[in-house]
This record gives structure tokens, C-alpha cells and sequence, in this order.
């Protein structure tokens, strides 16, 4: 039976190596931080700016979503780069590909609520009803409390809240109560057959 040759020495040098290649990186690393912080800089100032010009249209829900949704978006693109100043030979392109490929599996693998997402960016957009509207939506009925990215949030006339994904609301029908200032009601009264009928 051969006896497994140890050598300390193969490991040291293994470990120098690493070390080397640490200390060469460090100038990438340093920038790559520089980078990520000039991102996430610029990301807070062009959200903030979002959720002001959304808040003084009178779209608070509009603002949070919009403002987090471009918030991450320039985050995503100051790692990408970041990644790429650290390790040179990885382009953008292969990012993107690489990207391409994991949203396929991520698309299918959060199907759901990504779906619910898309229909909650779609509704705070088009403003089918705003926040304090009187809606009725898959049998549910009462005042809107929330508009977020998954789900719409009403409270119920008997104080309960109901939580309604935004895919149903957005392909189902929805009845806006409150859409207009005036509304007709209409009442079935009883009248008995003694009583009279001019009073």
C-alpha cells in the first residue's frame, strides 16, 4: 500500500500564492468599494427624487414602490461593475448571460409573485382607485388601506383587514364605489295592501 506523500511545505506555498493574488487585488477591491458606494449614493438621491415627484402628484404607494424599485436597480448595476473591476475577466456581457439564465429558473420559481408584482407596478400606474377608495373584489368589500407591490390591503366595513393579491384584482373584476361624487341607491320598500299608498 502506498503511504500519501504530506509535504507542509506544497501547503505553504499554496497559501503564499492565495496571498499574492489577495495583495494584487486589493487596488481592484478598493475601487470596487469606492464604486458600490458612489452607487448606493446615487441610488438614495434618484429614489428619494422619485418618491418626492410621485408624493406631489398625490401617489404615496407610487412612491414607495417606484422609489425602492429604481433604488435596486442602480444597486444591481454598481455590483455588476463592481464585479467586474474585481475580476477583470468577467465581462458585462457575461453578467447579463448569466443573469438571463438564473431569471428563467427564478421566473419559474417565483412565479407567483412576480406575477402579483408586476400587476401591483401595473395598478399603481394606471390608478384604477386610490388609497381610501370603497372597492368590492372577489367577494371582498371595504376601504383601501394599501397599495403594495403583492398585494392590495383592505379594511372590511365590520373592521377586518383583507389582504388580496394584485394578480386577482387586476384580472378580475373590480367595482369602485367611490369612483364618482354621486352615486344612485336603490331600496326595496314593503307596502302593505291596507296601507295607504299616496302617504
Amino acid at each position: 500500500m502506498d503511504e500519501v506523500d504530506t509535504n507542509p511545505g506544497l501547503i505553504f506555498d499554496k497559501i503564499d500564492a492565495w496571498l499574492d493574488g489577495l495583495f494584487k487585488l486589493l487596488p481592484n477591491i478598493a475601487v470596487a468599494i469606492v464604486v458600490l458606494v458612489i452607487f448606493w449614493l446615487i441610488a438614495k438621491g434618484v429614489s428619494s427624487l422619485v418618491r418626492r415627484y410621485a408624493s406631489k402628484r398625490d401617489r404615496p404607494s407610487l412612491a414607495d414602490v417606484g422609489g425602492s424599485l429604481v433604488k435596486w436597480a442602480i444597486v444591481i448595476i454598481g455590483v455588476m461593475l463592481a464585479v467586474t473591476i474585481v475580476a477583470p475577466t468577467i465581462s458585462p456581457g457575461d453578467l447579463i448571460a448569466g443573469l438571463g439564465v438564473s431569471s428563467v429558473a427564478i421566473g419559474f420559481a417565483f412565479k407567483d409573485i412576480l406575477q402579483n408584482m408586476l400587476a401591483g407596478i401595473l395598478i399603481l400606474l394606471r390608478q384604477p382607485f386610490e388609497i381610501g377608495d370603497q372597492i368590492v373584489s372577489g367577494g371582498h368589500e371595504g376601504t383601501v388601506e394599501r397599495i403594495e407591490t403583492r398585494a392590495t390591503l383592505i379594511k372590511t366595513y365590520d373592521g377586518r383587514r383583507v389582504v388580496i393579491p394584485n394578480a386577482d384584482i387586476y384580472t378580475d373584476s373590480v367595482v369602485v364605489n367611490t369612483a364618482f361624487e354621486t352615486r344612485r341607491s336603490e331600496y326595496d320598500i314593503g307596502i302593505g295592501c291596507n296601507d295607504d299608498w299616496d302617504t
